[in-house]
Protein backbone atom coordinates (compact mmCIF):
# COMPACT_ATOMS: atom_id res chain seq x y z
CA UNK A 1 0.00 0.00 0.00
CA UNK A 2 1.42 3.69 -0.55
CA UNK A 3 1.99 5.79 2.08
CA UNK A 4 -0.86 7.29 3.88
CA UNK A 5 -1.37 10.44 5.40
CA UNK A 6 -2.86 10.06 8.58
CA UNK A 7 -4.51 13.77 9.24
CA UNK A 8 -6.19 13.64 5.80
CA UNK A 9 -7.58 10.21 6.75
CA UNK A 10 -8.87 11.43 10.05
CA UNK A 11 -9.92 14.61 8.61
CA UNK A 12 -12.35 12.95 5.82
CA UNK A 13 -13.66 10.47 9.02
CA UNK A 14 -15.09 12.79 10.77
CA UNK A 15 -17.15 13.84 7.45
CA UNK A 16 -19.21 10.62 8.75
CA UNK A 17 -20.20 12.26 12.45
CA UNK A 18 -22.89 13.84 10.10
CA UNK A 19 -24.90 10.70 9.37
CA UNK A 20 -25.83 8.64 12.20
CA UNK A 21 -24.22 5.76 12.63
CA UNK A 22 -27.30 2.87 11.09
CA UNK A 23 -26.26 -0.84 9.16
CA UNK A 24 -30.19 -1.75 7.80
CA UNK A 25 -28.68 -4.35 6.67
CA UNK A 26 -26.70 -7.44 7.50
CA UNK A 27 -22.85 -7.85 5.48
CA UNK A 28 -23.03 -9.81 2.81
CA UNK A 29 -21.52 -10.37 -0.84
CA UNK A 30 -23.52 -8.58 -3.16
CA UNK A 31 -23.04 -5.42 -1.29
CA UNK A 32 -19.31 -5.91 -0.41
CA UNK A 33 -18.51 -6.56 -3.95
CA UNK A 34 -20.50 -3.32 -4.87
CA UNK A 35 -18.29 -1.57 -2.21
CA UNK A 36 -15.15 -2.72 -3.29
CA UNK A 37 -14.20 1.42 -4.29
CA UNK A 38 -13.40 1.58 -0.58
CA UNK A 39 -10.50 0.22 -0.67
CA UNK A 40 -9.08 3.19 -2.92
CA UNK A 41 -11.24 6.43 -1.73
CA UNK A 42 -10.42 8.39 1.21
CA UNK A 43 -11.61 11.60 -0.14
CA UNK A 44 -15.34 11.95 1.39
CA UNK A 45 -16.62 13.42 -1.52
CA UNK A 46 -15.06 10.78 -4.12
CA UNK A 47 -16.83 8.01 -1.88
CA UNK A 48 -20.44 9.76 -2.03
CA UNK A 49 -19.85 9.83 -6.09
CA UNK A 50 -18.44 5.86 -6.06
CA UNK A 51 -21.63 5.25 -4.13
CA UNK A 52 -24.10 6.80 -6.30
CA UNK A 53 -22.80 5.33 -9.22
CA UNK A 54 -23.13 1.82 -7.72
CA UNK A 55 -26.87 3.18 -6.79
CA UNK A 56 -27.59 4.22 -10.15
CA UNK A 57 -26.04 1.27 -11.74
CA UNK A 58 -27.36 -1.66 -9.96
CA UNK A 59 -30.87 0.12 -8.74
CA UNK A 60 -29.93 -0.21 -5.30
CA UNK A 61 -31.89 1.24 -1.89
CA UNK A 62 -30.01 4.69 -1.89
CA UNK A 63 -30.57 4.88 1.54
CA UNK A 64 -29.57 1.83 2.84
CA UNK A 65 -26.50 1.42 0.30
CA UNK A 66 -25.20 4.69 1.39
CA UNK A 67 -24.94 3.28 5.12
CA UNK A 68 -23.70 0.23 4.29
CA UNK A 69 -20.83 2.10 2.01
CA UNK A 70 -19.89 4.57 4.52
CA UNK A 71 -19.67 2.57 7.33
CA UNK A 72 -17.59 0.13 5.85
CA UNK A 73 -15.55 2.53 4.64
CA UNK A 74 -15.18 4.60 7.76
CA UNK A 75 -14.31 1.01 9.84
CA UNK A 76 -11.62 -0.02 6.79
CA UNK A 77 -9.38 3.62 6.44
CA UNK A 78 -10.07 3.84 10.53
CA UNK A 79 -8.67 0.51 10.80
CA UNK A 80 -5.86 1.31 8.00
CA UNK A 81 -4.68 4.11 9.75
CA UNK A 82 -4.42 2.10 13.30
CA UNK A 83 -2.29 -0.50 11.40
CA UNK A 84 -0.09 2.50 9.96
CA UNK A 85 0.71 3.48 13.43
CA UNK A 86 1.68 0.24 14.44
CA UNK A 87 3.77 -0.57 11.42
CA UNK A 88 5.97 2.68 11.54
CA UNK A 89 7.53 1.94 14.63
CA UNK A 90 10.59 0.21 15.46
CA UNK A 91 10.07 -3.86 16.05
CA UNK A 92 6.85 -3.93 13.96
CA UNK A 93 6.55 -5.26 9.84
CA UNK A 94 3.31 -5.30 8.01
CA UNK A 95 2.20 -8.23 6.10
CA UNK A 96 1.94 -8.52 2.91
CA UNK A 97 -0.73 -11.20 2.62
CA UNK A 98 -3.30 -10.42 5.38
CA UNK A 99 -5.92 -11.91 3.90
CA UNK A 100 -4.16 -15.21 3.05
CA UNK A 101 -1.99 -15.19 6.36
CA UNK A 102 -4.46 -13.82 8.54
CA UNK A 103 -2.36 -11.55 10.63
CA UNK A 104 -2.14 -7.83 10.02
CA UNK A 105 1.72 -7.07 11.59
CA UNK A 106 4.62 -9.08 13.17
CA UNK A 107 5.64 -7.86 16.51
CA UNK A 108 9.12 -8.62 17.25
CA UNK A 109 8.31 -11.52 15.21
CA UNK A 110 4.65 -12.44 16.72
CA UNK A 111 2.09 -12.59 14.04
CA UNK A 112 -0.81 -10.30 15.58
CA UNK A 113 -3.79 -9.50 14.31
CA UNK A 114 -5.22 -6.00 15.40
CA UNK A 115 -9.27 -4.95 16.27
CA UNK A 116 -10.77 -1.85 16.78
CA UNK A 117 -14.27 -2.16 18.81
CA UNK A 118 -16.59 -0.23 20.84
CA UNK A 119 -16.87 -1.12 24.40
CA UNK A 120 -19.68 -4.26 24.01
CA UNK A 121 -22.81 -3.39 25.05
CA UNK A 122 -23.61 -7.03 25.52
CA UNK A 123 -20.71 -7.60 27.96
CA UNK A 124 -23.04 -6.60 30.58
CA UNK A 125 -20.43 -5.50 32.72
CA UNK A 126 -19.56 -1.76 33.66
CA UNK A 127 -16.75 -0.22 31.60
CA UNK A 128 -14.34 0.64 34.99
CA UNK A 129 -14.84 -3.43 35.90
CA UNK A 130 -13.54 -4.48 32.24
CA UNK A 131 -10.58 -1.94 32.87
CA UNK A 132 -9.61 -4.05 35.55
CA UNK A 133 -10.45 -7.30 34.46
CA UNK A 134 -9.52 -7.09 30.63
CA UNK A 135 -8.97 -11.10 30.59
CA UNK A 136 -12.86 -11.43 30.77
CA UNK A 137 -13.36 -9.00 27.76
CA UNK A 138 -10.73 -10.65 25.87
CA UNK A 139 -12.14 -14.14 26.32
CA UNK A 140 -15.49 -12.28 25.53
CA UNK A 141 -14.25 -10.94 22.35
CA UNK A 142 -12.86 -13.86 20.99
CA UNK A 143 -15.98 -15.73 22.11
CA UNK A 144 -18.70 -13.22 20.53
CA UNK A 145 -16.14 -11.30 17.80
CA UNK A 146 -14.52 -14.34 15.98
CA UNK A 147 -17.62 -15.83 13.95
CA UNK A 148 -18.27 -17.21 10.64
CA UNK A 149 -15.64 -17.15 7.50
CA UNK A 150 -13.51 -15.00 9.75
CA UNK A 151 -13.31 -17.46 12.76
CA UNK A 152 -10.33 -17.74 14.33
CA UNK A 153 -8.14 -17.65 17.91
CA UNK A 154 -4.68 -16.06 16.46
CA UNK A 155 -3.13 -13.21 18.78
CA UNK A 156 -4.70 -9.98 18.79
CA UNK A 157 -4.52 -6.57 19.86
CA UNK A 158 -8.23 -5.43 20.78
CA UNK A 159 -8.78 -1.34 20.59
CA UNK A 160 -11.28 -0.56 22.70
CA UNK A 161 -13.17 2.70 22.08
CA UNK A 162 -14.92 4.35 24.79
CA UNK A 163 -16.71 7.98 25.10
CA UNK A 164 -18.13 9.27 28.14
CA UNK A 165 -21.08 10.90 26.25
CA UNK A 166 -22.00 7.48 24.69
CA UNK A 167 -21.17 8.05 20.78
CA UNK A 168 -18.42 5.73 21.27
CA UNK A 169 -18.10 4.66 17.28
CA UNK A 170 -17.02 8.57 16.83
CA UNK A 171 -13.83 7.43 18.37
CA UNK A 172 -12.41 5.54 15.06
CA UNK A 173 -11.91 8.55 13.48
CA UNK A 174 -9.48 10.31 16.22
CA UNK A 175 -6.94 9.11 14.85
CA UNK A 176 -4.35 11.71 16.91
CA UNK A 177 -5.73 9.84 20.02
CA UNK A 178 -5.22 6.62 19.02
CA UNK A 179 -1.66 7.84 18.28
CA UNK A 180 -1.38 9.03 21.68
CA UNK A 181 -2.40 5.41 23.13
CA UNK A 182 -0.38 3.51 20.35
CA UNK A 183 2.89 4.30 20.54
CA UNK A 184 3.90 4.70 23.84
CA UNK A 185 2.69 1.07 24.26
CA UNK A 186 4.95 0.13 20.98
CA UNK A 187 7.51 1.69 21.73
CA UNK A 188 7.87 0.78 25.89
CA UNK A 189 6.02 -2.85 25.54
CA UNK A 190 7.29 -5.99 24.28
CA UNK A 191 4.43 -9.21 23.14
CA UNK A 192 5.53 -10.47 26.61
CA UNK A 193 3.07 -7.98 28.56
CA UNK A 194 0.24 -9.32 26.33
CA UNK A 195 -2.29 -12.05 28.51
CA UNK A 196 -1.42 -15.88 27.38
CA UNK A 197 -4.92 -17.74 26.37
CA UNK A 198 -5.46 -21.41 25.70
CA UNK A 199 -8.45 -21.45 23.47
CA UNK A 200 -7.89 -24.27 21.51
CA UNK A 201 -5.75 -27.84 22.37
CA UNK A 202 -2.21 -27.50 21.76
CA UNK A 203 -1.72 -23.42 21.21
CA UNK A 204 -1.33 -20.43 23.18
CA UNK A 205 -2.93 -17.18 22.05
CA UNK A 206 -1.79 -13.75 23.11
CA UNK A 207 -3.65 -10.76 23.76
CA UNK A 208 -3.71 -7.51 24.93
CA UNK A 209 -6.53 -4.43 25.44
CA UNK A 210 -5.51 -0.65 24.37
CA UNK A 211 -7.97 1.66 25.96
CA UNK A 212 -8.85 4.64 23.71
CA UNK A 213 -11.01 6.70 25.80
CA UNK A 214 -12.12 10.39 26.10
Amino acid sequence: MNPIDLNVIETNLKNRWKHPYLWMRKQNDLWDDATRFIYKTIIWEELLEEINTEVTKNDFDAKAFFNYAINRWYNFWSAQAVEHLFTSMPGFASNPKPLEDHYDFKWLGERIDHKTSVFPEGFEKSYAFAKANKRELINWFYKHQSVGQRYHLNNRLFIVVHDTAGEHWKLKAEISLFKEVIEPYGKTKTPAVMEVLKLEEGKETLADILWVER
